[in-house]
């Protein structure tokens, strides 16, 4: 069997599972703190998601918003990395099972994030393509353009329009922005690639099964999110569910069927539990139980942060805190404070999520924000995003050729990863096979 080859260490050893932004906040914070780090991740580098959807339309390059956890990690002295993926876990032995071998911990924290949540309908889970990973995004590009080269051999509409329907699922921010991406693709890249093709025959859909989009906005910002969408020709239907989709037509909840080949589903996340968790503190969602300390219930050296973690010390958040990316950062930093008292037996301190703000794309010069009670929206929330999601991505290489990529394409209306790497699947089906 493979060894992970973990050097010895008289200092106590903390395991963290996952390098996305609570593992690798959690690893930092860690690091002038007398421990042993074990960093393990299936993957070899950071994934910044917040951008993942300008990979799938064909806005930034893969390796843009991905960054090598070596490379973070580097300066860290503390710090042991190991792409490995974790098979189970044995709490009674301090155990961690993983594809490399076993590893004994002090402590653990699960950092594992959130996968795709298809509420259990297996059609759809079959049939649509999710976007929680860049292989994923990388694929949804591929088969977007292949839909495109496509068409140019059909000479019958109804034959085009369901290749170039495109159906959103979920009305949050990466519902809305993916939309609003896909919408620009119809308005500024299709007449210059694709003169050929009548616009007309290409149709976005955002679909929300709840009253409006981006529900933990305010009624006015969500408003102005609609009509911005609207705006740009995307076909926003709320109180609208989903009730089926064979990868040819979907089926709504008003009885309405679209003809597509391409269902993105961005309506839902769950958690990625472990095998040995003790599945009593498992909920539905996949989300683990935790208390204010992110500790595991009933497990003491055992903890969960970020989107896997349910936590509901909070009457502002009484169904867990949401799933993003700063209550992850915010937690992994607490985690670490709190495993420093713990070693100097101290008292640890609960943790208490402090709201940052919201925000999200729409599309060139379009955005909406809602900062510490300030609600924006148009150009200067766009600009308030940008600025934003530039100084929070990893490596300086990364800043500036994204911040390249955008300066190019504000002033040239192009889209410059418009290529298909891999030869993509014939339908959505396959797609999917191809990613699993």
């Amino acid at each position: 069997m493979i060894q992970p080859n973990i050097p010895d260490s008289t200092l106590p050893r903390v395991v963290i599972v996952g390098g996305g932004f609570g593992g690798v906040n959690l690893a930092k914070a860690l690091k002038h703190v007398p421990v042993q780090v074990v960093l393990l991740d299936r993957n070899n580098y950071h994934l910044f998601q917040p951008l993942l959807y300008q990979v799938s339309t064909a806005g930034l390059e893969p390796d843009s918003i991905a960054f090598p956890l070596r490379g973070i990690f580097r300066k860290q002295k503390n710090l042991v990395f190991r792409m490995a993926e974790v098979t189970g876990l044995r709490t009674s032995e301090n155990i961690l099972e993983t594809g490399i071998g076993e590893i004994h911990y002090d402590y653990l924290v699960f950092a594992t994030g959130s996968n795709t949540n298809f509420f259990g309908n297996k059609g759809i889970e079959d049939n649509a393509i999710g976007m929680k990973s860049l292989i994923e995004a990388v694929q949804i590009r591929n088969y977007v353009v292949k839909q495109f080269e496509e068409s140019l051999l059909l000479q019958n509409p109804e034959d085009i329009k369901p290749k170039l329907n495109f159906v959103m699922v979920g009305g949050g921010p990466t519902g809305v922005e993916l939309a609003g991406a896909f919408a620009e693709l119809r308005k500024y890249i299709m007449p210059k690639d694709y003169p050929t093709i009548p616009q007309s025959l290409m149709n976005v859909y955002l679909i929300e099964a709840g009253p409006k989009l981006l529900a933990s906005f305010s009624e006015t910002t969500s408003q102005k999110t609609l009509e911005a969408l609207q705006d740009l020709g995307v076909r926003v239907l709320t109180n609208t569910g989903v009730k089926e989709y064979d990868g040819k037509t979907v089926t709504l909840s008003t009885g309405e069927m679209i003809q597509t080949q391409s269902l993105l589903w961005s309506a839902g996340v769950k958690g990625i539990p472990v095998k040995g968790i003790p599945p009593d503190i498992i909920l539905p969602n996949g989300r683990i139980i935790v208390n204010e300390l992110n500790q595991v219930k009933s497990l003491a050296n055992v903890y969960a942060i970020g989107d896997l973690a349910q936590m509901t010390n909070d009457p502002r958040f009484p169904k867990g805190y949401p799933m993003v990316a700063q209550v992850a950062i915010q937690q992994g930093k607490n985690l670490a404070h709190n495993l420093r008292q713990s070693l100097n037996n101290k008292p640890m301190k609960g943790f208490t999520y402090k709201d940052l703000g919201s925000m999200a794309t729409i599309g060139r010069n379009r955005a909406v924000a809602e900062i510490a009670g300030i609600r924006m929206s148009g150009y200067p929330a766009w600009v308030v995003w940008m600025v934003v999601h530039l100084m929070s991505l990893l490596g300086f290489r990364n800043k500036l050729v994204v911040f390249i990529n955008w300066f190019y394409r504000y002033f040239t209306y192009e889209r410059g990863t418009r290529i298909i790497i891999k030869r993509g699947a014939a339908n959505i089906v396959k797609l999917r096979q191809s990613i699993n």
